[in-house]
């Protein structure tokens, strides 16, 4: 059967509404990601596996450091700009630093001494809590944009221009801050959601707002969407930014971060894959997200989307039924969408079918075939009883000693 008429997609009733421009993605993993006080921050030669998965992975850039806050951090975004460099890479480097010349200097001098191209991502507080926090005034602000913008390009560097806080800015001081980059030669600017304060409907308004301040300007300028999890909506909150009229959309592996984090960059590709925003071979999405937990030693919850271990993993009885069938069908597109939102083959990854106490007879049975063992009466019924007085799913070591 065709697969509309296995699956009514109300996702779709409206028709093809999809943006007419393409999306790219940053990865924040090596720099933003690691900012959450419980992660590792990798060595060297991790940072550099974890780079040649999101090359893998079709992704466009990567924050690689921000070489201005000390000797280690300039050193491994040195490494990293001469692995892309070395290695005719797709993926295209970016660096953070403040408004300031001393964490510009920093990427001007790797960029010089590997010889590539690295985006400055300058960025500067823009809510009024944080003006009255921090005690600024709108003409330092505008007077540190001016300098560090002007100071990136005049250097060849080219320029993502990021107000922090932006969804809880004022639009007036918004219109001075970008319209003031731009005039400096900012190519981006970039609206970030810190705190993830902002919701679906909030970022389509904003990123809006900054598409008439661009159009002010008359320059030829992207915007770019930085989000956090605060809230939960990290995610939705960068396909609305994009759908929007943002260009790039910015997360990190298992949405690692500050906090709670940010938007987690493997949710993001599998829903742009599901949305057809993007087609790509997404096989090594899994095992992105396991290096990059290995790597910063943030474990991966068992009920996490789609690569967490339970997300297709099944021992009711009722919905392991529905699966086997389709698995006796002989048909992967079936068996792996009877019970999940989430073709799993997509990604690398499968069905599974336990034994426990909600099970019935039917995954006692699959369990033996899939293994080659004969699924005799006695050995089923056996099998059964115990998973039935068992207070959680048997393992295989528990079930091969039934056998």
């Amino acid at each position: 059967m065709l697969i509309s008429e296995l699956i009514y997609d109300w996702n779709t009733i409206n028709g093809d509404d999809k943006p007419n421009h393409q999306i790219e993605f940053d990865d924040e993993t090596l720099r933003d990601g690691l900012q959450s006080p419980s992660v590792t921050d990798p060595p060297i030669e991790k940072k550099i596996e974890l780079l040649h998965l999101m090359e893998s992975l079709g992704i466009d850039t990567a924050d690689i450091g921000l070489p201005g806050a000390g000797p280690r951090a300039r050193q491994d975004v040195l490494h990293l700009a001469a692995e892309i460099a070395n290695n005719k890479m797709k993926i295209r480097p970016n660096c953070a630093a403040r408004t300031v010349r001393a964490d510009i200097q920093p990427i001007i001098d790797v960029s010089q001494e590997i010889g590539i191209a690295i985006e400055a991502c300058t960025f500067i507080g823009s809510s009024p809590i944080r003006q009255y926090a921090e005690d600024w005034t709108i003409e330092k602000m505008l007077q540190a944009t001016e300098d560090a913008v002007g100071f990136a390009t005049k250097h060849n560097l080219p320029v993502m221009y990021v107000t922090e806080d932006t969804t809880r800015a004022h639009p007036d001081t918004l219109r001075k801050l970008y319209k003031t980059a731009i005039e400096c030669g900012a190519k981006r600017v970039c609206i970030s959601d810190t705190v993830g304060h902002a919701t679906p409907r909030g970022a389509a308004q904003l990123v809006k707002f900054i598409k008439q301040i661009i159009e002010e300007t008359g320059e030829d300028v992207k915007i770019d969407w930085h989000g956090h999890q605060d809230r939960g909506l990290g995610v939705i909150n960068s396909l609305a930014a994009y759908e929007a009229g943002a260009s790039r959309v910015h997360g990190s592996a298992l949405g690692v971060g500050e906090r709670v984090g940010n938007t987690p960059m493997d949710q993001l590709l599998v829903n742009c894959q599901l949305m057809g925003y993007i087609k790509r071979d997404l096989k090594k999405l899994g095992e992105y997200c396991r290096k990059s937990s290995e790597a910063t030693s943030i474990a991966i919850p068992t009920n996490y989307p789609v690569f967490g271990r339970d997300a297709f993993r099944t021992a009711t009885g009722v919905h392991a039924a529905a699966v086997i069938k389709a698995f006796r069908k002989n048909d992967e597109y079936l068996a792996n969408m009877v019970y999940s939102g989430v073709p799993a083959h997509e990604f690398g990854l499968e069905q599974v079918i336990e034994i426990g106490p909600m099970s019935g007879k039917s995954n006692v049975v699959f369990w033996l075939q899939r293994r080659g063992i004969e699924a005799t009466e006695e050995r089923v019924e056996k099998i059964f009883k115990a998973a039935k007085q068992a207070s959680c799913v048997l393992s295989d070591t528990d079930i091969l000693g039934l056998v």
